[in-house]
């Protein structure tokens, strides 16, 4: 097992995620023991305050977001003498030696850095740390995604990284991955023999991953705009989902096993041409509709001009593998969407003949539902036989299996996702984390998309905020035989 370090800088201490996922995350840590004894949190910022004023403004931060069962004054309070703050601007030299000098007497212990940060930000501070001797083998460094906004880029931020940080070293964070039913995917798969030996081409029709959001811009106006969801969501989230759905079963549940073989599923992916991008892509935009009942704006009336990016994206890929030649891999996100949710539907092929010939009621194909979010649980539909006398033939129904995580885990609290990876790069467990590698294999293809897209001209098709996206998604993976599963 890698070395436990007992220190942690956060820079964007200051910033929604930290406050909202961060420290709260930190505090369940601390509340159930899994913190050094001796932890120190360093947060760190562009606004300068003390270590007073910034526990201070924590504190009424963590009363807002943490749940009332698990806000505790004397709890707080001991959190709170774990954490300090130093004020650091990219681009002061100073700053960053200031920081380093408040915690050299713990480098020897091991440091590691999280930069919940703009990506912009990342070559810049990376290179601040090295200036003042923040580095070396005792120094492990976290990134939140995107990791840059294409493949040119993305490679430009690893390179500036990976000149001070080694490989090993680089934590690169999707939050999709600390989820419990996404971990729970490995298991399901290969701990279990009733699963695996159906889980290719001979059984399985097609697959569907959705990861619908019903919020709208929420203040993200000068990142949104021009990178899409094409690059925001299916570049990290959709595409991580698809790997651990679609990998070949690694040797063990080491790292370098799990990332190994997803890395192989991304590199599978067909590439898409300006030809046939308008058969296997949607792009979509919401105009003004409503959502749960009230009624919100479209995204050109949000961002206040008009605009060509998409907030909404549909695709039909495929893997060009041995086990999934020939199946089809539907990926759909937006927002502004009917509902919140992320969902992967696993369709199977039907039964090669009917016996029952005389029953009423469609013969079903079996699926395979497994919600991420909101909800976390595993549902299996398959036929049964309705309770009768039987004399006008058999009467069929489907019949859902559905196992519950979270009923299932009763008196376990549902952690935070940002827990587990948090406490992962603590202690230096990088499985759950992505590789470079990875990150590149996955811009490769969705560049091939956004080029396809440019080269064919494709526009945004307007949706109304609270739909399921344009209608042109519809009858796309319509043309494939299938339906999205609403």
């Amino acid at each position: 097992m890698a070395e436990r370090y007992p220190t942690l800088i956060l820079f964007g201490a200051t910033g929604d995620l930290a406050y909202r996922m961060l420290f709260p995350s930190l505090y369940h840590l601390m509340l159930d023991g899994l913190l050094p004894d001796d932890m120190l949190i360093m947060g760190s910022g562009r606004t300068p305050m003390d270590d007073a004023a910034f526990r201070q403004e924590l504190s009424g931060k963590l009363a807002e977001h943490l749940k009332k069962d698990r806000f505790d004054d004397a709890a707080v309070e001991r959190f709170l003498q774990m954490v300090r703050y130093c004020p650091v601007s990219v681009g002061e030299g100073q700053d960053f030696h200031t920081l380093a000098e408040l915690v050299a007497d713990r480098k020897d212990r091991g440091i590691s850095v999280y930069m919940s940060t703009p990506p912009s930000l990342f070559a810049p501070v990376v290179q601040g740390l090295a200036a003042a001797g923040l580095a070396g083998d005792t120094v492990r460094i976290a990134m939140e995604k995107p990791i840059g906004k294409d493949l040119s880029s993305s490679r430009a931020v690893n390179d500036a990284v990976n000149a001070v940080f080694d490989e090993a070293r680089v934590f690169r964070v999707d939050h999709y991955l600390g989820k419990e039913t996404v971990q729970n995917l490995l298991v399901l798969r290969f701990g279990n023999t009733l699963f695996e030996p159906l889980w290719n081409a001979n059984a399985i029709d097609h697959v569907q991953i959705t990861v619908a959001e019903t919020v709208g811009l929420e203040g993200r106006v000068s990142y949104y705009d021009g990178v899409g969801a094409l690059k925001d969501m299916v570049q990290n989230h959709l595409l991580q989902l698809l790997a651990l759905v679609a990998m070949e079963a690694p040797a063990s549940t080491g790292s370098t096993a799990v990332r190994d073989e997803k890395v192989k599923v991304l590199r599978s992916l067909r590439k898409m041409s300006a030809e046939d991008v308008s058969r296997l892509s949607v792009r979509g935009q919401y105009r003004a509709g409503a959502v749960g009942g009230e009624a919100v704006p479209g995204y050109a009336e949000e961002l206040g001009d008009k605009s060509g990016t998409e907030t909404f994206v549909a695709l039909k890929a495929h893997i060009d593998n041995w086990r999934w030649a020939g199946v089809p891999f539907y990926l759909r996100t937006g927002k502004r969407m009917a509902e919140r949710k992320s969902e992967i539907y696993i369709q199977f092929k039907p039964v090669p003949h009917s016996i029952f010939d005389r029953a009423t009621g469609a013969l079903e194909s079996n699926a395979m539902v497994i919600n991420v979010q909101p909800k976390e649980n595993i549902q299996v539909l398959f036929m049964a036989k309705q309770p009768s006398l039987d004399r006008d033939g058999l009467k069929l129904r489907e019949v859902p299996l559905d196992v519950s995580l979270s009923s299932e885990s009763s008196g376990t609290r549902r952690r935070i996702a940002y827990e587990r990876l948090l406490l992962d790069f603590i202690e230096g467990d990088n499985t759950l984390f992505v590789r470079r590698d990875e990150v590149e294999a996955a811009w490769t293809w969705i560049d091939s998309i956004h080029d396809a897209w440019v080269q064919a001209g494709q526009d945004v098709k307007q949706y109304m905020a609270g739909s399921w996206g344009p209608d042109s998604s519809v009858a796309m993976i319509e043309r494939g035989g299938a339906s999205w599963h609403e």
